[in-house]
């Protein structure tokens, strides 16, 4: 069964920095598509940045593009996936969510049901 724990949240000031982690295991995590979402109080989850199985794609919402990069480091059995947060913003305070779509896709979705696994969350804050 795949597993997906998330590290790394915290409270920081706004234009700080931030690296979330996530790390994913349970078959053969390093072939399936990644991604961050993130959920807020009362707003519906929403998708923040996107990779495929090689890192040879990636894709970022408006919001967050030139601020955040997503990365994932592949291992034999493990995937560990990062998302380096710059400039933050106090409206980039969330819980953030670790995806992972097992069904193969040659493209990154953006919409939560598309994705079948789920860390527990980590929450971010940032102060302004």
């Amino acid at each position: 069964q795949v597993q997906l724990v998330e590290s790394g949240g915290g409270l920081v000031q706004a234009g700080d920095s931030l690296t979330l982690s996530c790390a994913a295991s349970g078959g053969p995590v390093n072939t399936y598509t990644m991604a961050w979402f993130r959920q807020s109080p009362g707003k519906e989850r929403e998708f923040v940045a996107g990779i495929t199985w090689n890192g040879g794609f990636t894709n970022y919402a408006d919001a967050v593009k030139d601020r955040f990069t997503i990365s994932r480091d592949n291992t034999k059995n493990m995937v560990y996936l990062q998302l380096q947060m710059n400039s933050l913003k106090p409206e980039d305070t969330a819980v953030y969510y670790c995806a992972l779509r097992r069904k193969l896709i040659t493209t990154i979705p953006i919409t939560a049901n598309d994705y079948e696994f789920w860390g527990q969350g980590t929450q971010v804050t940032v102060s302004s």
